[in-house]
């Protein structure tokens, strides 16, 4: 049986340049078009070279592993290629087209026993991923000398492979990866694709070859904006086609889709979205999904399968996608409330990837592409560094600042690292002033100006701060987007969600035009702040007596599914909502009538916005449940659990506090010391709950 017998019967590409009367075979064409189209695996490339010219240390058995549309079927039609040029038959079985059965495969295969050192191609092996073990077992080793065997397939192989010390010295497995920037960029070149287009077709394919050529198809015979491009519904059906297919239940459908919209799932994650599944087998499947990867905290899938996968859910079922969306949110908001700060900022970083879902937000956040970056505290040995990094990118006034910052609020100050080498990228700054004086306006007359802004509107009262986040100076990307500038983002909404009594959150923009569609969607509004608007800066603020977190949240949410919202409103008037120190006030009285519906009916504590999305005529007895959690949550805590006893023993008798500190046994001065702890405690509570909009669990 010749070469070209043995090709053409099982499927091969060494074709015979012979005349058929059109100038060649139509193989001939296929192949050379493929040559031409195909760019990057030079690492596999040279690693397949080495196994064909039997190098030493080179493999005989080589099994190559990735997603789908990865470029597996292109990587084999080139080693078919390769191995013909270099005089070595081709045997090819593409598994879709036999059963998968050892009897079906063996005669798929037979044409390797009539050449010598021929080459054999398996194609598409997961769906003959039960033929694993005779594979291992049985078929290659009864392989004559002299066989190069590749083995493709969307799963790694099983682990027993490695572990037999036999295979160690002739089989090599690759993950194959996605495409770089570069090998990206010539895919879409030579598929028409005009430079002008490549950067939102890149942000879209993530390397993925398969996504790469949809995407460039539709972008040459459209208008595409490179910038937001976003693919058409086709594109994305195609990609789900392929890529991931049909699933086992809708239970498996919800588990993916999750997935795709979360930063990273857990377990956990999963069973407060589906909380009726079985959430360990779901998680069990989706890890072993060949496009899903494992990280440090959890799985996620590749980027077009994530993009793909959220889009189409979004446009598919918007209802159940908001439905999904909120039950996620609410558990990280909840987690970054109330986990130790590293836990909730990792929760912080979670949040603020799915409100960044949106396409039109995209070329907000960093590339993709960039390494990764870190935050931590700004070291002492480093003040001089940050100090001179801000004089160099925004001048002595800035420095004078930074240094004056230094010395007043040194906890206040982030700088951001690259992952791989720990190189400092930048810093930052959030602030917390309650007060301005002549030392402050004159070491920094941006902070000054930010204060007098708001106070303008509504000024900061007692027991109240502003919130400033101040400087984020990172000199490769001066206030553009960047994996840096992600790190501004986390650390400013972990500061509003964590700081109690926080009246205004003001951000000072060097690129105000830029951001301002991300700042009307945080529903920050761009203050009049005086003179040093000149130099290119904005400042925007949002009142938190007004839109509360929870309330923030929300709007963001219903914001999520829309397009770029337009510029924030200044903040509305706060409809006679109770002031800090009106609530203050109040407390004690309250409590005094705790159990009198009559006496609470008359307390200012009615006016709490916690309250007024109660009928009126319930408002009375949520006045007094709203009282009773906050006195109960003292008996949670050891440290203040006599606090508790205290004020139950007060307010829910009709002795005199004398007779109260009897019967606890305190001295007098010892009981009003504790009666006026415990009333500052529930103060305190009343007013975190009311400033968070919510009371919690």
């Amino acid at each position: 049986m010749s070469k070209e017998d043995v090709a053409l019967r099982t499927g091969g590409s060494c074709a015979s340049s012979r005349s058929t009367g059109g100038g060649g075979l139509l193989a001939d064409r296929l192949a050379s078009a493929r040559k031409h189209y195909f760019v990057g695996r030079e690492r596999e490339l040279a690693l397949f070279r080495s196994a064909l010219n039997d190098a030493p240390g080179a493999p005989t058995v080589l099994v190559v592993h990735g997603p789908g549309g990865i470029g597996k079927s292109a990587l084999l039609q080139r080693f078919a290629a390769d191995a013909c040029a270099a005089g070595r038959p081709v045997v090819s079985i593409d598994t879709r087209t036999i059963e998968p059965s050892p009897a079906d495969f063996q005669r798929a295969a037979v044409g390797i026993l009539a050449v010598d050192r021929p080459v054999l191609l398996v194609d598409s092996f997961e769906r003959c991923r039960d033929l694993e073990p005779w594979l291992r077992e049985r078929f290659l080793p009864s392989l004559p000398a002299g066989v190069l065997v590749v083995i493709a397939g969307r799963h790694a192989p099983d682990p027993l492979w490695t572990a037999d010390l036999g295979w160690n010295d002739v089989l090599r497995v690759v993950q194959l990866g996605e495409l770089d920037a570069a090998e990206s960029a010539l895919l879409l070149a030579s598929r028409g694709a005009a430079p002008d287009r490549h950067a939102g077709l890149l942000a879209f394919a993530s390397g993925n070859p398969l996504a790469l050529r949809l995407a460039a198809e539709v972008a040459v015979h459209d208008g595409a904006d490179n910038l937001v491009w976003t693919p058409c519904r086709t594109v994305v059906e195609q990609l789900l086609m392929r890529l991931v297919g049909e699933l086992p239940s809708p239970a498996h459908r919800r588990a993916l889709e999750v997935c795709s919209h979360v930063q990273d799932t857990t377990e956990d994650l999963l069973r407060v979205v589906m909380p009726d599944e079985d959430v360990a087998e779901l998680f069990c499947w989706l890890r072993q999904l060949p496009f899903m990867r494992s990280g440090r905290y959890g799985v996620y899938p590749h980027e077009v399968v994530r993009d793909s996968l959220d889009s189409d859910f979004r446009w598919r079922d918007p209802e159940q996608y908001k439905s999904m969306h909120r039950a996620v949110r609410l558990h990280l908001v909840e987690r970054i409330r109330n986990a130790p700060e590293k836990e909730a900022l990792r929760a912080t970083s979670a949040y603020n990837y799915i409100i960044a879902r949106a396409p039109w937000i995209r070329p907000f956040r960093g590339n993709r592409t960039e390494g990764g970056a870190y935050e931590e505290p700004l070291r002492r040995d480093e003040w001089a560094v940050v100090t001179e990094m801000a004089r160099t990118m925004e001048g002595e006034a800035s420095a004078r600042a930074v240094a004056y910052w230094l010395d007043h609020q040194p906890e206040g100050f982030r700088v951001h690292r690259s992952f791989s080498t720990g190189e400092l990228l930048g810093f930052m700054c959030w602030l917390r002033i309650d007060d301005v004086d002549d030392g402050m306006r004159e070491a920094d007359p941006v902070a000054a100006q930010a204060w007098e802004a708001v106070s303008r509107i509504a000024p900061v009262r007692h027991g109240e701060h502003l919130g400033l986040a101040r400087f984020m100076i990172h000199p490769d990307a001066y206030h553009r987007p960047s994996r840096a500038w992600d790190l501004v983002h986390m650390r400013f909404t972990y500061e509003l969600m964590r700081t109690d009594h926080c009246a205004w959150s003001c951000l000072v923009h060097g690129e105000p035009e830029f951001w301002e569609p991300v700042m009307a969607y945080m529903d920050m509004f761009r203050a009049d702040a005086g003179p040093w608007n000149r130099a290119g800066h904005a400042l925007y603020c949002h009142d938190w007596r007004v839109d509360r977190v929870d309330e923030w949240t929300e709007g963001i949410a219903a914001r999520l599914l829309s397009g770029p919202p337009v510029a924030a409103d200044e903040p509305r008037a706060r409809d006679g909502a109770l002031t800090r120190e009106e609530s203050d006030a109040a407390v004690r009285d309250a409590l005094r009538c705790w159990l009198d519906p009559d006496g609470l009916a008359a307390s200012p504590l009615l006016r709490l916005r916690l309250l007024q999305s109660q009928p009126e005529v319930d408002r009375v007895a949520g006045l007094g449940e709203l009282l009773s959690k906050a006195v109960e949550r003292l008996e949670r805590n050891p440290r203040t659990r006599h606090l508790h006893t205290v004020l139950i023993m007060t307010f829910h008798s009709s002795a005199t506090q004398e007779a109260v500190a009897r019967g606890l046994n305190m001295a007098f001065s010892t009981y009003r010391r504790h009666l006026a702890r415990g009333i500052d405690e529930v103060r305190e509570r009343l007013w975190q709950w009311e400033m968070q909009g919510h009371v919690p669990d």
